[in-house]
């Protein structure tokens, strides 16, 4: 029997993705769900093949007997401290006291490597969660996709639809890398069925600049877009500082701030992707900003018949 892939945060939208294509690949899955976890999908999850362990105090004792035996553990838990860094330590110290070989964090985002610490809260966390796991026994593997394609035409303020322009701060040839969802699941399947895979792994389904969407999203939607520069990174900073005075949301997961943290972050140019891991795993279709704002269109115009 294959030994399992056991995955945490199941229920959340990338996790219930990479469970997806786990099966496909007909691996054997066991994801850790919580009592309160979405009836719905936990049912879905079991109808679809992925064997279901409810985990009821999230202790190491409990959850290594849910690990044993496993060959990696992928973790998409999504949260602030409490889950990224206090509930993913005690997932590491199960899967070590349970010999798992691998361990894939919840990482899923720009190369923070690359980027100064105290700049941003939620990339800070799994920094910190970092520093624990480079210690531990395991063979680690984070995934870096920059930012979720999905966010071209939801709530990243990059591609002003109503406006006709790209929003932009400081360098407007500045590549941003952009992976979609199920992208990324595909491809962290892919890794947590490999022994081999190295620390760190890069993937982006698109790099593209602000001064590159223009034409882009004008072609997709048959109208003339412009470039709109309200000004440099430092004003941006300001801004953030500001944003997080006035309304500090330090207990939400993405206030405003948040993604003006990673929109800069993302402009700044020293977490821009310099090689990528695409190729990998062959037969991978990578889905483009293009293709994004093509769906996009498209569900756009068939809510308006």
């Amino acid at each position: 029997m294959k030994q399992p892939i056991v995955v945490a945060g199941a229920t959340g939208n990338l996790g219930g993705r990479i469970v997806r294509e786990l099966l496909k690949k007909e691996a054997n899955v066991r994801v850790l769900v919580r009592p309160g976890s979405d009836r719905e999908r936990v049912a879905n999850l079991q109808k679809e093949g992925a064997v279901v362990i409810t985990i009821r105090s999230w202790n190491v004792a409990e959850l290594t007997e849910a690990c044993r035996g496993a060959a990696c553990i992928v973790s998409a838990l999504s949260g602030l401290h409490d889950v990224v860094v206090d509930a993913q330590k005690v997932l590491l110290d199960a899967a070590v006291n349970a010999n798992v070989l691998r361990f894939i964090p919840s990482d899923f985002s720009i190369d923070f490597t690359r980027l100064p610490a105290g700049r941003n809260r939620n990339l800070d966390l799994r920094r910190e969660f970092h520093t624990y796991l480079d210690k531990a026994p395991i063979a680690a593997t984070t995934i870096f996709n920059g930012a979720f394609a999905e966010l071209l035409t939801g709530d990243m303020p990059l591609v002003l639809f109503k406006l006709k322009q790209i929003l932009y701060w400081g360098n407007a040839d500045q590549r941003m890398d952009f992976t979609t969802m199920d992208n990324v699941a595909t491809f962290t399947a892919n890794a947590a069925l490999d022994p081999t895979t190295p620390r760190y792994l890069h993937i982006a389904g698109d790099q593209i600049s602000a001064r590159q969407l223009v034409p882009v999203a004008g072609e997709v939607t048959g109208t003339k877009f412009s470039l709109l520069r309200p000004g440099g990174l430092g004003l941006l900073s300001m801004l953030i500082k500001i944003a997080r005075t006035v309304a500090p949301g330090g207990n939400d997961l993405y206030p405003a701030w948040q993604g003006m943290q990673y929109m800069r972050d993302m402009l700044d140019g020293r977490a821009e992707m310099k090689t990528l891991d695409n190729n990998r795993y062959p037969g991978i279709k990578w889905t483009t900003a293009r293709d994004v704002l093509a769906a996009h269109q498209v569900v756009q115009k068939s809510t308006m018949k």
